[in-house]
């Protein structure tokens, strides 16, 4: 089959949100248009963009929760409630719109064991909730560890409404951004210790299946979002590494040993923001690529109206432009 090759091109110049705190992990739109993320602090924030004939005004940054935690991936519900994925607490429900900022604990363990790093999350317009749990041998400040040893421990899981937490798939490479297809006939998740978008058939005769949607991405895909054109947004954290894919390959007291090492040595600098657009079928459509050290380590991204808008795990703004 003939495909089209990737369109190719720098990201627009980015405007970048100063927070008050670090680690915009996940970014998403609300219904009426504004950005929410969650900081490693564990606020809930919600934030205003400029109007785009006025792209020079500031943006209007406010907290609308805190979850006492560290919010990772987040799922606005069309009621205007909003999913969060707490590594440290497991998956919550609140309402940004509620004064009191009251969180519910919708699961906080899962197969008997407690949701160490859960990860991501979307909702289904059934009320049925996936989300990812990245590992059971890591929490969220040693997840080089996990990318170093490359035991699959990551989960997706089900929470249907008023139902108990089910895993539907296991021995996932670091699961991480999870989104639906467009007819939500599959759910999508990024394994970034394998470089892969997995893909589970949820309806029709294959239901059950998994399979792979999109093999050999060009860097560690994190988190995932529906894009306009009916496929997916994927931030690359990072490019790939040829000594780690040759690391990946060696016995596995070897790999344990690393990531031993990994726990006591410092992360790899963080690169410039880097994206990718792959349509319903998996190809790479689209990749946009930052330059210098403006934005780094994008793991978050999503789109509305045009605007393109980046989060990061180590940065302490979010970062938008317009396509």
């Amino acid at each position: 089959m003939n495909r089209t090759p990737a369109v190719r091109a720098p990201l627009p110049p980015l405007r970048l949100v100063e927070l008050g705190g670090t680690g915009p992990e996940d970014v998403v739109f609300d219904n009426s248009g504004r950005v929410l993320t969650g900081v490693a602090d564990g606020r809930i924030l919600r934030i205003e963009l400029p109007q785009r004939d006025h792209p020079d005004h500031p943006a209007v940054v406010r907290e609308v929760g805190r979850t006492e935690g560290r919010p990772l991936g987040l799922d606005v519900l069309p009621d205007g409630r909003l999913l969060v994925c707490d590594a440290e607490l497991g998956l919550l429900r609140l309402d940004p719109d509620d004064g009191d900022h009251g969180v519910e604990v919708l699961a906080d363990s899962v197969a008997g064991k407690p949701l160490r790093f859960c990860s991501n999350v979307v909702a289904a317009s059934d009320g049925t909730v996936y989300f990812t749990v990245s590992s059971h041998r890591y929490g969220l400040d040693d997840w080089l560890s996990d990318i170093v040893e490359h035991q699959p421990t990551g989960l997706l899981v089900r929470l249907a409404p008023g139902g108990e937490p089910e895993v539907l798939l296991d021995r996932l490479q670091f699961a991480n951004g999870v989104a639906l297809a467009p007819d939500e006939s599959y759910v999508v998740v990024a394994e970034t210790g394998a470089w892969r978008l997995t893909r589970l058939r949820l309806t029709g005769p294959d239901a059950g299946r998994r399979d792979t949607l999109t093999a050999d991405l060009p860097g560690f895909p994190d988190n995932l979002s529906r894009s306009p054109g009916g496929g997916f947004w994927v931030a690359l954290a990072g490019p790939r590494m040829p000594p780690l894919e040759w690391l990946h390959r060696t016995a596995p007291r070897v790999r344990r040993a690393a990531a031993a090492a990994a726990r006591r040595l410092p992360a790899p600098p963080p690169r410039a923001a880097r994206v990718v657009e792959v349509d319903v079928n998996g190809q790479v459509v689209r990749e946009l690529r930052g330059r210098g050290r403006q934005y780094r380590m994008a793991t978050g991204v999503a789109q509305r109206d045009g605007r393109l808008v980046l989060g990061s795990l180590v940065e302490g703004s979010i970062a938008w432009c317009d396509l």
